[in-house]
């Protein structure tokens, strides 16, 4: 298992796990305790055992193909969500 911001593009993997925010972290978007307009990252289509593959991994945000879409993530929240190859 690894974080999905460390792969590298063109690399796939299975999503095994969404990590939860610290109180530190102060970004709701990847909780699942959320306040209404927050963003969750299962909704946007990242859930366990969904592929994914990374298609770019430069900058702060990473962008993902999950099913036929493409998504950008964060690198924080990216580093929450745990992979297996």
């Amino acid at each position: 298992m690894m974080p999905l911001g460390l792969m590298g593009p063109g690399e796939r993997g299975e999503i095994v796990e969404v990590g939860q925010c610290t109180p530190e972290c102060g970004e709701c978007r990847c909780t699942k305790e959320r306040k209404p307009g927050d963003v969750r990252v299962e909704d946007m289509g990242l859930r366990v055992g969904k592929q994914v593959e990374m298609l770019n991994n430069s900058g702060s945000l990473v962008l993902l193909k999950v099913d036929e879409s493409r998504i950008a993530v964060d690198r924080g929240v990216a580093m929450k969500i745990k992979i297996r190859r």
